[in-house]
């Protein structure tokens, strides 16, 4: 629930293992903060939350809550905005409907989620609960482009105490495989629009017998704004799938598919259900009809599709010839082969930019049916940025794998500001119902783009303004002389939309006399100088739009620091504020898990640390807050002392955990805060603390450590029960008499 609205930093609450983790950390935060006279308050941007938000109608008053996640967005755009933002879901189908479930037998009176709606009350139900799944967060808070880096401590941290790396071989039969034309890189048109164009743009599909149907009204283009259309083929991707599926047989690799089904919440579950459509194309050519009437959606996963096969009167007879199916496939990536969950499962347990950098890290490897590694066929079906995968795949196999303990660092400037680029394109996603043309209108008349399109298609819009594009260059100017290290702009002037982002460019480092700091190469091009780069111990700066954003900073930090979920990430919103994010939260799920199972929690909370340091020090600088300052510096100090003293969480019970990991750090930040002297008073209040600390250190790790081993009661997993969650996350008297 909402806390504190006045507050002068807001910490989100969001789900899963970071959520956890608050519970033990957050009450030391305030603790320690409220001494400095800086206010901590909470916003729900849960999915859990972000659903009873969406459905009030049905609920108690005392159940109801706001819509967070809206005055967040509001608040970004306020040069007073300064919020911590932890990894939350983003919610496949089936994830969202699994909370559903689990807050109604909570007793709140929620609409099932209509997958197949008729009437327009399902339609607009249907509506409501399409806004909350998918990344329906970021696309709302990123009112700022993205700075994102590996903090120095961290970093030498991990050179220090290297993370163990794959071998790979010059013989790895690992590959990544996209399609060669019919894509959406391939049909890809951009435009730059004009004074005269600016305003509402439609979008319209046109049938082959000519009659219109706008698919988007209102879409509007301000003048500067770069627009992009596409498509991708139906025919072109499901002949990519059957051929590859056959190629991996032949080549005696496991199968995988890797997509972003949460951020590309339209286009993406699409694409996975005609890959569940391929690998088990008998059975949908015998039993389409049967499979049709009972509901069955491909699109949300193999899982799914078993699951509602289940509940058929012939069943058995299907399940059958799926088992007989599978035998004639290749083997499939597994995401946990002691549990039988495969690649294709369910959409969002395989996310590309955390799913190809672990095979990379292997040495190429992923994990079969069979419990052990195997080379793999990486399937991504769009070509727009496969290359960048591709690439280091052929890089590694020829040079081996890379040694964390001396290479360098490549650090990521993102433009994602106002939903730029693909990330943004949700509203403007269309599987097309028939053949004919769709066209992208402007205000004025003007027709912008046109594309000839097939029943089953998947046509999208883009959109990225200019104002995101030029601070977005500027950001990239200033990190560069801050560094003073090699950056690159990853474009590809052969691509419609780089092109028109290069028209922007180039004049800009002319203009301000930078030029020649700067490179511009394609993704594939740059993937290959980075990597050349990081392996001589030298760093670069990767200047990149939204998606390469996202792939870029997870799959460098898990190469050079084993994980991405401890990088630090500076959103300079371009009203004034700041957004601090706290890293990745893919593992988040098997986190839970343990923790329920044996009471061991493994996140890590570096990455809520640094943000921390940086959101008090960024309050500090913005409202001449000497305290806010001071403690920041102070959380530096303590970060440090976590990497120096090895306390970050360990992976298995009677480690470290979590909740040690927050003692140590509440220790180190009073002892840091009672040797600074710069505020006399700060230092007499904390050194009580911070002796009291030190001397209860064994009692207090005992009463910690007693907890692990034993399952755990949370109430719930997307809608925990609060009491039950700090009772579980707070088991130490002695610490929580000391906090507060």
């Amino acid at each position: 629930m909402t806390e504190q609205t006045g507050s002068d930093i807001i910490y989100t609450k969001v789900d899963e293992a970071p959520e956890l983790a608050s519970a033990s950390l957050l009450p030391i935060i305030r603790a320690f903060a409220g001494a400095a006279d800086v206010s901590f308050g909470t916003k729900d941007i849960s999915l859990a939350g972000r659903i009873i938000a969406a459905f009030p109608e049905g609920l108690s008053e005392a159940q109801r809550q706001p819509d967070d996640l809206a005055e967040l967005g509001e608040l970004v755009k306020s040069p007073d905005a300064n919020v911590i933002k932890l990894p939350n879901i983003s919610a496949s189908v089936p994830q969202l409907v699994a909370a559903v479930k689990e807050l109604q037998s909570q007793g709140y009176a929620l609409p099932d989620y209509p997958e197949d709606p008729q009437t327009d009350a399902e339609k607009a139900v249907r509506a409501r609960f399409d806004a909350i799944k998918g990344s329906a967060v970021n696309p709302v808070l990123r009112e700022g482009n993205s700075d994102r880096r590996a903090a120095v401590a961290v970093k030498n941290y991990a050179k220090a105490n290297p993370h163990r790396m794959g071998a790979w071989s010059k013989d790895s039969k690992t590959k990544v495989s996209s399609m060669k034309g019919n894509d959406f890189f391939s049909n890809e048109k951009s435009s730059t629009i004009t004074d005269s164009q600016a305003g509402a743009a439609k979008i319209e599909f046109t049938h082959a017998t000519g009659a219109a149907t706008v698919l988007k009204g209102d879409f509007q283009l301000p003048k500067g704004t770069v627009v992009d259309t596409t498509f991708m083929s139906v025919k072109a991707l499901g002949k990519f799938l059957a051929e590859q599926i056959e190629e991996t047989k032949a080549d005696g690799t496991l199968f995988s598919l890797h997509l972003k089904a949460t951020m590309m919440k339209v286009s993406d579950p699409i694409i996975f259900g005609h890959a569940v459509r391929a690998f088990l194309a008998p059975v949908f050519e015998k039993h389409g009809p049967a499979l049709d009437a009972a509901g069955v959606n491909p699109n949300s996963g193999l899982g799914a599709v078993l699951d509602r096969i289940a509940e058929m009167h012939n069943s058995a007879e299907i399940e059958a010839d799926i088992a007989a199916v599978m035998a004639t496939r290749p083997p499939m990536y597994m995401v946990n082969s002691d549990k039988g969950i495969t690649n294709l499962h369910v959409p969002s347990d395989v996310i590309i930019d955390a799913s190809l950098p672990a095979v990379i890290r292997a040495g190429g490897k992923g994990w079969g049916p069979d419990g052990n590694e195997g080379d793999t066929n990486c399937v991504v079906p769009d070509n727009s940025y496969a290359p960048v995968y591709e690439e280091t795949v052929n890089y590694f196999k020829e040079t081996g794998a890379l040694d964390p303990s001396t290479s360098g660092t490549v650090q990521n400037i993102g433009l994602m500001a106002q939903k730029a680029e693909e990330y943004g394109s949700h509203p403007t996603t269309f599987e097309i119902p028939a053949a004919g043309t769709v066209t992208l209108t402007a205000a004025n008349g003007d027709v912008i783009h046109t594309h000839n399109v097939e029943a089953g298609d998947i046509w999208r819009a883009a959109s990225t303004k200019e104002a995101p594009i030029r601070d977005w260059v500027n950001l990239a100017i200033s990190r560069q002389k801050a560094e003073g290290c090699q950056a690159v702009f990853w474009l590809d002037a052969n691509r419609a939309h780089d092109a028109e982002l290069i028209a922007y460019v180039t004049p800009m480092l002319e203009a301000a006399g930078v030029a020649d700091k700067f490179q511009i190469l394609a993704p594939r091009e740059a993937t290959r100088l980075a990597l050349e780069t990081i392996r001589k111990g030298e760093n670069s700066i990767a200047i990149t739009g939204n998606v390469l954003r996202d792939y870029l900073t997870d799959l460098f930090p898990i190469l050079e620091l084993g994980t991405s979920a401890k990088m630090l990430s500076i959103v300079k919103l371009m009203n004034g504020g700041g957004l601090f994010e706290t890293g990745a939260g893919g593992s988040a799920p098997k986190h839970v898990q343990q923790l329920v199972e044996e009471n061991h929690l493994r996140w890590d909370s570096l990455g809520e640390f640094c943000a921390l340091g940086e959101s008090l020090k960024f309050l500090g600088e913005t409202k001449d807050n000497a305290r806010a300052r001071i403690i920041g510096e102070a959380v530096d100090a303590a970060t440090q002392g976590i990497l120096d003293n090895n306390k970050s969480p360990g992976r298995k019970v009677g480690q470290t955990d979590n909740r040690d990991s927050h003692f140590y750090f509440a220790l180190y930040w009073a002892k840091a805060l009672a040797a600074q002297s710069d505020d006399a008073d700060l230092a007499a209040h904390f050194a009580p603390i911070a002796k009291t600390l030190a001397e209860n250190e064994d009692k207090i790790t005992a009463e910690l450590a007693a907890v692990q081993g034993a399952p755990a009661d949370l109430g719930g997993y997307f809608h925990t029960d609060a009491a039950k969650t700090t009772a579980v996350m707070r088991p130490s008297p002695t610490l929580n008499a000391i906090i507060g």
